[in-house]
């Protein structure tokens, strides 16, 4: 099991970004979350094999149809952060 831990920035707000992110990690049996960032940007943090995460952040690099998303930061097998409850996931989730 890999973790991937991604920052998504552009129009990635209000266009349905974090439920795309969960309807795609579901398709490719990743746990974890997605959250809308206060800077405007999306956080996403899933757990799972290495090549579902592979095709999970390239589904996150193109978002859905309404989104613009400009840049992504990846960082591979790093906690989630500190604010997250340190626990195993057993599913993916929105956080509000």
């Amino acid at each position: 099991m890999e973790s991937l831990y991604c920052r998504i920035y552009g129009r990635v707000q209000l266009v349905m970004f974090r439920d795309f992110a969960t309807r795609k990690a579901h398709q490719f049996g990743i746990v974890g979350y997605v959250r809308n960032m206060p800077d405007g940007s999306v956080e996403a943090y899933g757990e799972g094999k290495r090549k579902a995460l592979e095709q999970w952040l390239i589904n996150l690099k193109h978002g859905p149809l309404l989104s613009h998303v400009k840049r992504v930061d990846a960082q591979w097998n790093i906690a989630p952060p500190s604010d997250i409850p340190q626990k195993s996931f057993d599913s993916f989730d929105i956080i509000f």
